[in-house]
């Protein structure tokens, strides 16, 4: 029985097995003699045979499913998941109908692998925490993460995207990458010594950290589970973790008995509706605390201050805006200029109650340049909109709202994490990861500046009425 080799360039290489393996289909040739390698791995000692020529008429195609299922399982280190996938592949060529069989065994086995590889990849998204080093007189962000399987490539572009304006560098014992702001590069695997223990910003991490720690929400099984300990020798708040948790329940105890007591309700009065826990406001409030000393980029040097967001923090709908403008700026406010007026009224029309809404913003400080006394608005570049993500991240993580409206293309990008077009996305929900419903929708500057009044009129009842649908979803679903 005739051997054949398949040798990969590394072993998360799926361009590489896509080519050898879609060869072998076509020159009919079973799982069983093909020997998968990976350059610089323990080589097989076999002789092997040429690959026979692709048999005429033998070319094919599959479904998506299982080019973006092959793409997650080949980055396990499961020895086997080459010949798993090529085995499933020839299956799925005879029969592309399978893909929707989960009970068949492999089908399942590949699956949980890429289950694997995507927690993995969350995981590391998650816990990757970086370091401020000097490097050459200027900043440099290091990181050090042992991941569960061959994820760091297919992570990169994560990283680049959400930290475009740093230097940093991301350790790992398989290899490094590097990212310069401009280049990504990369480098050899390293050690656990090679990454810094801790920087001046740790202490202020741990502050927040204890501030937004809820004993009465404290499940320690599923804090484990989704933060296992492996982690937390990476992590500066994890020190904090055995003294929080010993203390939670007597926290717990001492909210209780610390809240004021609701008056006694007359008989036929309605229930009244219970408060968020005061530490929801706590957490907020060091987070916009931190948050008014940034500088995670360079627009924090024109603009006169941070403007946060405002509104309840029990709200089930949050509105995103792009920007603060100028008068947002010297206010202090979100939404208090002609665009916020705009919306005010508009909201209004569709009968949401903008007391009873969270508003903020992609981008905290206003971008701008000067034109003799006036500062004329400019659009945040992807850089700016990626380093204030993060605390627009935090921010809704604390509110957990049931529904998020992006207005305009900032705060879009900012709210799904990718660019997307006002005209495609708007007009539906969109299943977001944190569980909530997001809408896209025009930001109502886009309205001020509709030179055409019949064009303007039309614009604004479509808007009006979006508002009016997501005020009726949120009725729906609170």
């Amino acid at each position: 029985m005739p051997m054949y080799r398949a040798l990969l360039t590394g072993p998360d290489d799926f361009d590489g097995w896509r080519e050898a393996a879609r060869r072998f289909v076509m020159g009919g040739v079973p799982a069983s003699q093909i020997d998968w390698q990976v350059e610089g791995e323990d080589a097989s000692l076999l002789s092997f045979d040429a690959l026979p020529p692709p048999r005429k008429g033998d070319a094919f195609s599959v479904p998506r499913s299982f080019i973006d299922l092959a793409e997650s399982a080949i980055l396990h280190r499961d020895r086997e998941r080459f010949a798993l996938l090529y085995a499933l592949l020839v299956r799925v060529r005879d029969n592309p109908a399978m893909m929707e069989d989960r009970a068949d065994p492999l089908l399942r086995r590949v699956e949980m692998l890429a289950k694997a590889v995507r927690r993995d990849m969350h995981k590391m998204r998650a816990f990757v925490r970086f370091r401020e080093v000097e490097d050459d007189g200027t900043s440099r962000f290091v990181a050090w993460f042992e991941p569960d399987h061959h994820i760091i490539r297919a992570n990169a572009g994560f990283f680049v995207r959400r930290f475009a304006s740093m230097r940093w560098s991301i350790l790992t014992p398989d290899l490094c990458i590097h990212w310069d702001g401009e280049v990504l590069t990369e480098g050899p695997g390293a050690t656990r010594s090679d990454a810094p223990e801790g920087d001046p910003m740790e202490d202020a991490w741990k502050r927040y950290y204890a501030a937004i720690f809820n004993p009465a929400r404290l499940k320690q099984r599923a804090m484990l589970s989704e933060m296992p300990r492996k982690y937390w020798r990476n992590l500066p708040e994890a020190a904090l973790i055995p003294e929080l948790v010993a203390g939670a329940q007597a926290r717990e105890a001492a909210m209780i008995a610390t809240s004021p007591k609701a008056p006694a309700r007359p008989s036929g009065a309605p229930p009244a509706v219970a408060s968020r826990p005061s530490n929801i406001a706590i957490s907020w409030s060091a987070l916009r605390d931190q948050a008014m000393a940034c500088t995670r980029c360079p627009l924090y040097h024109d603009a006169t201050q941070t403007i946060f967001g405002e509104g309840p923090l029990d709200a089930p709908l949050v509105l995103i805006g792009e920007q603060p403008g100028d008068q947002e700026d010297l206010a202090g406010r979100p939404f208090v200029g002609p665009a916020g007026q705009l919306l005010d009224r508009a909201l209004d029309e569709a009968g949401i109650d903008r007391a009873r809404l969270y508003v903020t913003n992609a981008v905290k400080h206003f971008k701008h340049e000067r034109r003799g006394k006036r500062r004329i608005h400019q659009t945040p570049e992807t850089s700016e909109i990626q380093a204030c993500r993060w605390w627009l991240d935090q921010e809704l993580d604390i509110l957990r709202p049931r529904i998020i409206v992006a207005l305009g293309v900032t705060a879009a990008r900012a709210l799904l994490g990718k660019a997307v077009t006002i005209s495609r996305t708007r007009g539906a929900p969109i299943a977001l990861e944190s569980g909530a419903e997001g809408w896209v929708t025009i930001h109502p500057s886009f309205l001020l500046r509709v030179p055409d009044e019949a064009r303007k009129a039309q614009e604004r009842a479509r808007f009006v009425e979006e508002l009016r649908e997501i005020g009726t979803r949120v009725k729906a679903i609170s």
